[in-house]
């Protein structure tokens, strides 16, 4: 017996959502926004899929998806900014990325720190090679760049956070 869409979609999200949860961490202020990307991009990828067998998406188009809302939400979010005068809002990244028991482990807050202070070119491209597991074909498909530009910027980003960490030890070396 089949199994309904909606099972098969529960499956697919239990297995994939942390993943895409922090790809859209990416892409917003806020544990909650990043929440709102993921939950707009799957009613997106459920209304695309209904015309294909109602059958839950490859990997790469719900990265991509989730980046296309995030350009619209901050498209709208900067135009809102420009009509309010300009707010400041200070990034709240005190969440659980994927393991709630690293969350206390203070070499994986140093490490998660590190990540998010790359530009946002190699940090997404990290996210989804590290924690998304998609190759560098899928990357390159669902950014629209050369697979070349995919693994440069993931070699360039682990070099910015093998030097950032290494900094970081030498400096916690020097002050002990």
């Amino acid at each position: 017996m089949a199994s309904s869409p909606a099972t098969v979609w529960k499956e697919w999200l239990a297995q994939n959502g942390p993943r895409l949860l922090l790809f859209a961490r990416g892409w917003s202020q806020c544990q909650h926004d990043a929440e709102d990307l993921v939950q707009e991009a799957i009613i997106r990828l459920w209304n695309y899929q209904a015309d294909k067998g109602a059958t839950p998406p490859d990997l790469p188009l719900a990265f991509s998806t989730i980046r296309f809302c995030g350009l619209n939400l901050h498209r709208s979010e900067s135009r809102r900014k420009k009509r309010e005068e300009s707010i400041i809002y200070l990034n709240d990244f005190q969440d659980v990325w994927l393991d709630p028991v690293l969350e206390e482990d203070e070499e994986a807050l140093i490490l998660r720190d590190a990540v998010q202070n790359l530009s946002p070119k190699l940090r997404e491209v990290v996210v989804m090679k590290t924690w998304g597991g998609l190759t560098f074909a899928q990357i390159s498909e669902t950014l629209a760049i050369s697979q070349n530009t995919a693994a440069s910027r993931y070699r360039y980003a682990l070099e910015q956070l093998s030097h950032e960490l290494r900094r970081i030890k030498q400096s916690r070396h020097a002050s002990a």
